[in-house]
């Protein structure tokens, strides 16, 4: 019946896009800085539509250029290199996830994250971080089907990871392997206004954290032994960076291995935080500080000295909730190589920026969406793409 209603639901988007829908063409930004092109000359173009609230979309490098798209309900579909849709999920885990997902309105909790594994071709491996019935976070491991490479095995999971979220919201959610093969995972601070626990600046705590833990060895994980916390009695090994409110994406630019993470903030600003390739153990701030801003007075004082603020920052006149995104390193558009694109969940704007010689970010508003902006994603090829929480997958391309 679920796939029947879908197919129904697409048929009539269908008929309504031939006849209503267009690109989504920027409008010229009054001033951009060096190294971003002209917006007029890019387009936001539909691929697919018809998802229930989706909230990512990755590409394994298996060299089948295939795009997987996760939907907060817990299903994930495959649409292949000609956007062609598959009829059935490549996997199912709604019975998993706590019912109030279902019920309409508001809400954080769901399959979150997804991420394949470096030698996928291989192993055929990929994880998942999604909130249970209870509302906890569970890193979990799947396998493919051997006999169809579009469907999971839903028998092979085996969890890796969990640990208690003491609210529904702040989960973070997203995870993705980084350069040196090892699995990194967003967890937010575990909800609740201005972090009532302090748990961004508690490393006794995953919460509030990037995690980096490798699943190369072993039936669950092992922790790094270069991770910077490693050996201390006052720390929890798997922590890599520390000190965020709710990171709602990051991403490894492909050609330099750094991150970028967007970190949702409280009432004021919204922040873009960096991580030079293979540098831990970074301080964002939260909840001592909220983008550049001083916001807490924490239990203890906060060494300044260990704070490493954010690249980017807006406030919030310009946006409520900051969507990370990706360095654009596809061929596609040449032009837009090396720009830094993300947007803002509440009213569909992107923004692009460039980092200078000097190692500084300028960023400029760069287009109006006015789509839900749950996501970026970025394929194998490295061509970006936007994740409309509303259901609907667009491409970025030239116009023309």
């Amino acid at each position: 019946m679920r796939n029947i209603t879908r197919m129904m639901r697409r048929f009539i988007l269908i008929c309504l896009l031939l006849s209503v829908v267009a690109p989504v063409v920027a409008q010229e930004s009054s001033s951009r800085p060096a190294g971003i092109p002209d917006p007029a000359g890019f387009q936001w173009s539909l691929i697919a539509d018809g998802f229930d609230s989706p909230l990512g979309l990755i590409s394994p490098t298996d060299g089948t250029r295939r795009k997987f798209v996760i939907e907060q309900g817990g299903l994930i579909w495959v649409i292949d290199e000609n956007n062609e849709v598959a009829f059935e999920p490549f996997l199912d885990i709604s019975d998993l996830i706590p019912a109030d997902v279902f019920k309409g309105g508001y809400t954080e909790q769901g399959l979150l994250g997804l991420a394949f594994h470096p030698a996928y071709a291989q192993n055929r491996q990929f994880y998942l971080n999604y909130t249970d019935r209870a509302g906890d976070t569970v890193i979990a491991r799947y396998l493919t089907t051997i006999a169809d490479p579009n469907v999971a095995d839903p028998d092979s999971a085996r969890i890796l990871l969990t640990f208690d979220q003491p609210q529904v919201d702040h989960n973070g959610g997203h995870l993705a392997f980084g350069p040196d093969g090892y699995l990194y995972i967003a967890t937010g601070d575990g909800g609740d206004p201005d972090d009532p626990r302090r748990n961004g600046q508690n490393l006794n705590t995953l919460l509030g954290k990037i995690l980096r833990i490798d699943v190369n060895t072993g039936d669950t994980y092992t922790v790094p032994p270069d991770n910077p916390f490693v050996g201390r009695d006052d720390a929890l090994p798997e922590i890599w960076h520390y000190g965020l409110r709710n990171p709602w994406r990051f991403s490894f630019d492909r050609a330099t291995g750094a991150m970028l993470i967007g970190d949702v903030g409280q009432w004021d600003w919204e922040e873009i935080d960096y991580q030079p390739v293979g540098q831990g153990g970074l301080n964002y701030g939260w909840s001592a500080y909220q983008g550049n801003h001083p916001y807490l007075d924490q239990p203890a004082p906060v060494d300044e000295s260990t704070l490493t603020p954010p690249i980017l920052e807006y406030a919030h006149s310009e946006g409520c909730s900051v969507t990370g995104g990706y360095v654009y390193r596809g061929a596609g558009l040449p032009q837009l190589h090396g720009v830094y694109f993300y947007g803002d969940y509440c009213n569909g704007r992107v923004w692009a920026a460039v980092q200078s010689d000097d190692g500084t970010w300028q960023s400029t508003l760069w287009m109006e969406t006015a789509k839900v902006i749950s996501s970026f994603g970025q394929d194998e090829i490295g061509e970006l793409y936007l994740i409309d929480y509303k259901g609907d997958i667009f491409r970025l391309e030239a116009v023309g």
